[in-house]
């Protein structure tokens, strides 16, 4: 296990950090997507995990996060999201030509590695894994959805709601690490943020049949940050016939920083080597 960053240019300026924990002649390349007001610096439990199994991982900060330039918490454009992914991709297929290529990805994550697929990014991808995707349709009220646009226009950076860190994992030393993380955006969430996640639910929910890359779809049971609702739309309307989907009864958000966390690993590392 090998581990490098560095920074690209990002889709909307500035500069975008990027990381990657890489083995020699890897079985799988897996780009890992991580949610909102987080950082790819959380996973590298994840990435060891993986690196023991012989796939290279390669992961950025979303704009706005981590070591990424931008307003913390705004990730202002879905489009630059994509694009940065984009990016990402090449430099490591660069690395590590013609090997299987997946997406793992937490919360936020999901719903914008489902977006970045179903703009050309499924092209060539051998497996999604999504982790307590943030892609419910009934979020927001009607009046919500309807100010939302406006908001975001007029007062992008204003904060509109929070993410409760005691929701994030059973474990409290997660939660300890979580409060005390300086790398993580702990102010309420951004009227733009939550705009884009919107505009993006709508667009992505009614498009899934489109996708038919293998996938591993997998929820907390007890999740209150991202309902399990979310999930389980996605794997029912997913278009492939390789879609498996796994709800843990009585986990939280991160389940992969649950107590159960080796479990979970031990099962996505399985299903990958499967779709190798």
């Amino acid at each position: 296990m090998t581990h490098e960053d560095g920074r690209f240019a990002g889709a909307a300026g500035g500069e975008i950090h990027w990381q990657a924990w890489d083995v020699e002649q890897p079985r799988g390349l897996v780009l890992l997507v991580h949610g909102y007001a987080e950082h790819s610096g959380r996973y590298v439990h994840v990435a060891g995990r993986l690196n023991a199994s012989s796939y290279a991982v390669w992961t950025v900060d979303h704009r706005g996060h981590g070591g990424s330039d931008g307003t913390p918490g705004n990730v202002e454009s879905f489009a630059t999201l994509r694009s940065d992914l984009a990016t990402l991709r090449t430099m490591a297929e660069e690395r590590h030509p013609g090997v299987p290529v997946f997406v793992v990805a937490h919360s936020l994550g999901g719903l914008i590695a489902l977006d970045w697929l179903l703009d050309g990014g499924e092209a060539g991808l051998s497996g999604l894994v999504t982790s307590g995707a943030a892609v419910d349709p009934s979020v927001g009220t009607r009046v919500e959805k309807l100010v939302a646009p406006v908001l975001s226009r007029l007062a992008p950076n204003l904060g509109v709601s929070r993410v409760d860190a005691a929701q994030v994992s059973r474990d409290p030393a997660v939660v300890s690490a979580y409060d005390a993380d300086p790398a993580n955006y702990r102010g309420a969430i951004r009227a733009r943020t939550g705009a884009e996640t919107l505009s993006a639910i709508g667009r992505v929910m009614p498009r899934l049949r489109e996708l038919r890359v293998p996938a591993l779809v997998l929820h907390g049971g007890a999740d209150r940050i991202a309902s399990p609702t979310g999930s389980r739309l996605v794997a029912e309307r997913l278009g492939g016939d390789d879609v498996i989907s796994r709800e843990y009864e009585g986990l939280f958000h991160e389940i992969f920083n649950e107590p159960e966390r080796d479990a979970v690993l031990d099962e996505v590392v399985d299903w990958l080597d499967r779709h190798c």
